[in-house]
Protein backbone atom coordinates (compact mmCIF):
# COMPACT_ATOMS: atom_id res chain seq x y z
CA UNK A 1 0.00 0.00 0.00
CA UNK A 2 1.29 3.44 -0.86
CA UNK A 3 2.14 5.99 1.79
CA UNK A 4 -0.57 8.34 0.49
CA UNK A 5 -3.16 5.63 1.09
CA UNK A 6 -1.89 4.96 4.62
CA UNK A 7 -2.40 8.58 5.60
CA UNK A 8 -6.00 8.95 4.44
CA UNK A 9 -8.38 9.84 7.24
CA UNK A 10 -10.95 7.21 6.30
CA UNK A 11 -8.28 4.49 6.67
CA UNK A 12 -7.47 5.44 10.27
CA UNK A 13 -8.76 3.10 12.96
CA UNK A 14 -8.05 5.79 15.56
CA UNK A 15 -10.39 8.18 13.76
CA UNK A 16 -13.16 5.59 13.51
CA UNK A 17 -12.89 4.97 17.27
CA UNK A 18 -12.73 8.72 17.99
CA UNK A 19 -15.77 9.45 15.79
CA UNK A 20 -17.74 6.58 17.36
CA UNK A 21 -16.85 7.90 20.83
CA UNK A 22 -18.03 11.35 19.80
CA UNK A 23 -21.31 9.88 18.51
CA UNK A 24 -21.79 8.02 21.80
CA UNK A 25 -21.26 11.25 23.74
CA UNK A 26 -23.84 13.08 21.62
CA UNK A 27 -26.29 10.17 22.00
CA UNK A 28 -25.90 10.00 25.77
CA UNK A 29 -25.99 13.76 26.47
CA UNK A 30 -29.77 14.38 26.37
CA UNK A 31 -30.47 11.14 28.24
CA UNK A 32 -28.00 11.98 30.97
CA UNK A 33 -29.07 15.63 31.11
CA UNK A 34 -32.56 14.32 31.90
CA UNK A 35 -31.25 12.60 35.04
CA UNK A 36 -28.76 15.32 35.97
CA UNK A 37 -25.48 13.54 35.15
CA UNK A 38 -22.55 14.14 32.86
CA UNK A 39 -21.05 11.15 31.04
CA UNK A 40 -18.07 10.83 33.44
CA UNK A 41 -20.49 11.04 36.38
CA UNK A 42 -22.62 8.31 34.79
CA UNK A 43 -19.56 6.07 34.55
CA UNK A 44 -18.81 6.66 38.25
CA UNK A 45 -22.41 5.82 39.13
CA UNK A 46 -22.34 2.63 37.03
CA UNK A 47 -19.32 1.44 39.00
CA UNK A 48 -20.79 2.40 42.37
CA UNK A 49 -24.16 0.80 41.60
CA UNK A 50 -22.19 -2.40 41.06
CA UNK A 51 -19.81 -2.01 43.98
CA UNK A 52 -20.60 0.67 46.54
CA UNK A 53 -17.87 1.70 48.97
CA UNK A 54 -14.85 1.54 46.68
CA UNK A 55 -11.76 3.58 47.36
CA UNK A 56 -10.88 6.40 45.01
CA UNK A 57 -7.96 4.26 43.85
CA UNK A 58 -10.24 1.27 43.18
CA UNK A 59 -12.70 3.44 41.30
CA UNK A 60 -9.88 4.95 39.24
CA UNK A 61 -8.60 1.48 38.32
CA UNK A 62 -12.02 0.45 37.03
CA UNK A 63 -12.46 3.65 35.03
CA UNK A 64 -8.81 4.03 33.93
CA UNK A 65 -8.67 7.47 35.59
CA UNK A 66 -6.17 8.90 38.07
CA UNK A 67 -7.12 10.50 41.37
CA UNK A 68 -6.29 13.97 40.01
CA UNK A 69 -9.06 13.52 37.45
CA UNK A 70 -11.47 11.77 39.79
CA UNK A 71 -11.21 14.05 42.83
CA UNK A 72 -12.88 17.16 41.34
CA UNK A 73 -15.51 14.97 39.69
CA UNK A 74 -16.28 13.24 42.99
CA UNK A 75 -16.38 16.58 44.84
CA UNK A 76 -19.04 17.85 42.42
CA UNK A 77 -21.03 14.64 42.80
CA UNK A 78 -20.78 14.88 46.59
CA UNK A 79 -22.00 18.49 46.37
CA UNK A 80 -24.96 17.26 44.32
CA UNK A 81 -25.82 14.81 47.10
CA UNK A 82 -25.14 11.64 45.09
CA UNK A 83 -22.25 10.24 47.11
CA UNK A 84 -20.08 10.69 50.15
CA UNK A 85 -16.30 10.68 50.48
CA UNK A 86 -14.91 9.38 53.76
CA UNK A 87 -11.46 8.45 55.00
CA UNK A 88 -11.10 4.69 55.40
CA UNK A 89 -11.16 3.81 59.10
CA UNK A 90 -8.43 1.15 58.64
CA UNK A 91 -6.18 3.18 56.32
CA UNK A 92 -6.67 6.93 56.53
CA UNK A 93 -4.66 7.44 53.33
CA UNK A 94 -7.56 5.88 51.42
CA UNK A 95 -10.83 7.67 50.66
CA UNK A 96 -13.94 5.52 50.33
CA UNK A 97 -16.81 6.52 48.06
CA UNK A 98 -20.34 5.66 49.16
CA UNK A 99 -23.67 6.23 47.50
CA UNK A 100 -26.28 8.33 49.24
CA UNK A 101 -29.97 7.45 49.10
CA UNK A 102 -30.31 9.91 46.20
CA UNK A 103 -27.44 8.22 44.40
CA UNK A 104 -29.04 4.80 44.82
CA UNK A 105 -32.44 6.12 43.68
CA UNK A 106 -30.91 7.56 40.51
CA UNK A 107 -30.25 3.99 39.36
CA UNK A 108 -33.94 3.54 38.55
CA UNK A 109 -33.95 6.68 36.42
CA UNK A 110 -30.91 5.45 34.49
CA UNK A 111 -32.20 1.91 33.95
CA UNK A 112 -33.57 2.56 30.46
CA UNK A 113 -30.40 4.11 29.05
CA UNK A 114 -28.59 0.83 28.21
CA UNK A 115 -31.69 -0.46 26.40
CA UNK A 116 -31.97 2.77 24.39
CA UNK A 117 -28.28 2.49 23.55
CA UNK A 118 -28.63 -1.11 22.41
CA UNK A 119 -31.50 -0.12 20.13
CA UNK A 120 -29.57 2.85 18.75
CA UNK A 121 -26.40 0.92 17.85
CA UNK A 122 -28.36 -1.69 15.93
CA UNK A 123 -26.55 -4.68 17.43
CA UNK A 124 -28.22 -7.54 19.23
CA UNK A 125 -26.96 -9.91 21.91
CA UNK A 126 -23.87 -11.74 20.71
CA UNK A 127 -23.06 -9.05 18.13
CA UNK A 128 -22.91 -6.42 20.88
CA UNK A 129 -20.78 -8.73 23.04
CA UNK A 130 -18.39 -9.33 20.12
CA UNK A 131 -17.92 -5.63 19.38
CA UNK A 132 -17.33 -4.89 23.06
CA UNK A 133 -14.82 -7.76 23.29
CA UNK A 134 -13.00 -6.42 20.22
CA UNK A 135 -12.81 -2.94 21.76
CA UNK A 136 -11.54 -4.30 25.09
CA UNK A 137 -8.90 -6.32 23.22
CA UNK A 138 -7.93 -3.20 21.25
CA UNK A 139 -7.61 -1.19 24.47
CA UNK A 140 -5.55 -3.90 26.14
CA UNK A 141 -3.17 -4.18 23.17
CA UNK A 142 -2.70 -0.42 23.07
CA UNK A 143 -2.06 -0.27 26.83
CA UNK A 144 0.49 -3.07 26.50
CA UNK A 145 2.19 -1.27 23.62
CA UNK A 146 2.65 1.88 25.70
CA UNK A 147 3.53 0.00 28.88
CA UNK A 148 0.35 1.00 30.77
CA UNK A 149 -0.75 -2.46 31.86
Amino acid sequence: MQQDELLKLDRQLCFAVYAAGHAFTRFYKPRLDAIGLTYPQYLVMLVLWEEDGLTVKGLGEKLFLDSGTLTPLLKRMEGAGLLTRRRDSEDERQVRIGLTAAGRELRGKAAGIPLQTADAVGLKGAEMDDVKADLVRLRDHLNAAIGDV
